[in-house]
């Protein structure tokens, strides 16, 4: 049994080729020498090590010519400790065959050894896995995108929750359960399974729904089933719980659009005034009078939460805010855009740029592939003044290449009126564009680390001097001076 803090991954990993569809390739001649032939492949890797044991991560295919092969039956041992898939043999320059005590330890070991021709080099064995992998990964990625679509539509349906655990149930090939916070069995989709499944099922729905703080996700198996729980986000301790025969490397992130649409259909209050409450938020968010949007919301008090990232999926928005515990969620940040060099840093694509709105005794932890800025707990009259200190941290993440930054309350900064900061902010940076003041910013929080800031925006450290230097320009200041650096840093925050 598992548990992970983690929520389900918005995409799914690639998924492993089998060691058969690698022989079938006739192109290569690949010829079966010894195990089984159905072995899952992640990866290939080449050595000609004489023990390539700390150079293996596992789930490889090795592939040597076996020029250091002093002793086989050792080196084929080493090689199924380090957990490698399957070896691969090159005959030719150094052996005319495979020798036969590598295929006799092999044989020994349960290692599936491959014969690789004289005809066909390494390469052309890694090129056709890498192949396989892309042609398997696509083939995951409809599947999941055809899943999101079926769950999505479920969603609408008239009864919406056994709509989206029919539609999980199917896709899944296995059995979906809501768990209540007693947990007891609200409802359920799919085949039946052993009772001792399902006991192992409940148990790890109850490890995931205890609150905040806990695992968001646990898994495990009982009588050849594959066992999984997620906690729904919403505050009332609901569980998925999910039993397969199998599991694919979609499953998991297909489980986590269910995890996403099913805290949002059994969220608390999602009455008929939910509409009404949540525009009045995000008017709030926007710049509405706090009058307006405070009587909508309880007292609070209240984090806001600027985010910027996700993998470029439709669900990651979706995603961060499940995995956070609020349905409260608007588009766009109100933070300066990256420009279109930061943006292309962000996995090819342009950003997510959204706002969240949860509880102040909900934690808020780092979260993969986003930059996330944390406000201090304000009343709903006071999120305004919480808006703008969840942008300014969010810059500062971005700025340090931070996953997450808090509001640092007090400070020099707490001295001035933020009013007159924010002029004196705009009259100071006026003559920057917006790729100009994204790179200052990040060389000011690295101290003026060339190396450090190129890494940090991904450019060359010439290009960043070049940016530096005309930043001095166009300001007309010494960026040498730390009274200039300090003020600078100011206006940037």
């Amino acid at each position: 049994m598992t548990t992970n803090p983690a929520p389900p991954a918005s995409t799914p990993p690639a998924p492993p080729v089998s060691l058969a569809a690698l022989l079938a390739r006739r192109d290569l001649g690949l010829r079966l020498l010894a195990g089984p032939g159905d072995v899952p492949l992640h990866w290939v890797h080449t050595s000609e090590m004489a023990d390539p044991y700390p150079y293996l991560l596992g789930g490889e295919l090795l592939m040597t010519a076996g020029v250091q092969l002093a002793d086989p039956a050792r080196y084929v041992e080493r090689v199924v400790e380090a957990g490698a898939a399957a070896l691969a043999f090159g005959v030719t320059p150094v052996y005319d065959t495979v020798p036969a005590d590598l295929v006799e330890a092999c044989a020994g070991q349960g290692l599936p050894l491959v014969e690789v021709p004289p005809r066909t080099p390494f390469t052309a064995v890694a090129r056709a896995l890498w192949q396989l992998m892309a042609e398997a990964r696509l083939r995951e990625l409809r599947r999941v995108t055809e899943a999101q679509q079926s769950l999505a539509t479920a969603a609408a349906r008239p009864a919406p929750v056994p709509a989206v655990l029919g539609a999980l149930a199917s896709r899944l090939a296995g059995r979906a359960v809501l768990f209540g916070p007693d947990g007891t069995e609200s409802a359920v989709a799919g085949p039946d399974i052993p009772a001792e499944a399902v006991g192992t099922l409940a148990e790890l729905a109850g490890l995931v729904s205890g609150g905040p703080g806990g695992p968001a996700s646990a898994s495990g198996e009982e009588g050849g089933l594959r066992l999984a729980a997620y906690a729904l986000g919403g505050g009332d301790s609901l569980a998925l719980g999910v039993a397969t025969e199998r599991r694919d490397p979609g499953d998991r992130t297909i489980a986590g659009v269910a995890v996403v649409l099913l805290s949002l259909l059994t969220a608390p209050h999602r009455g008929a005034d939910a509409a009404v409450r949540d525009g009045a938020l995000v008017r709030l968010l926007l710049g509405a009078s706090p009058a307006e949007g405070a009587a909508a919301l309880d007292p609070g008090p209240w984090t806001v939460v600027h985010a910027r990232g996700g993998d470029g999926t439709p669900f990651a928005t979706a995603d961060l805010a499940a995995s956070l515990g609020t349905a409260l969620v608007a588009s766009g940040t109100g933070a300066e855009a990256l420009g279109e060099a930061g943006a292309a840093r962000v996995s090819g694509a342009a950003p997510a740029s959204v706002r969240l709105l949860l509880p102040a005794s909900s934690p808020v932890t780092a979260r993969p592939g986003w930059f996330l800025g944390v406000s201090a707990p304000a009343a709903a009259g006071d999120l305004p003044a919480a808006d703008r200190q969840a942008a300014r941290a969010l810059r500062r993440a971005e700025a340090t290449r931070s996953a997450l930054v808090r509001h640092r309350p007090g400070g020099l900064a707490s001295l001035v009126d933020p009013d007159e900061a924010a002029a004196h902010a705009r009259t100071l940076l006026a003559p920057l564009n917006e790729p100009l003041r994204e790179t200052l910013r990040a060389w000011l929080s690295l101290h003026g680390s060339w190396d450090r800031t190129a890494v940090a925006l991904d450019v060359h450290r010439n290009t960043v001097r070049q940016r530096i230097t005309r930043c001095a320009t166009l300001l007309d200041r010494d960026l040498d001076d730390p009274d200039v650096r300090m003020e600078l840093w100011f206006a940037l925050s």
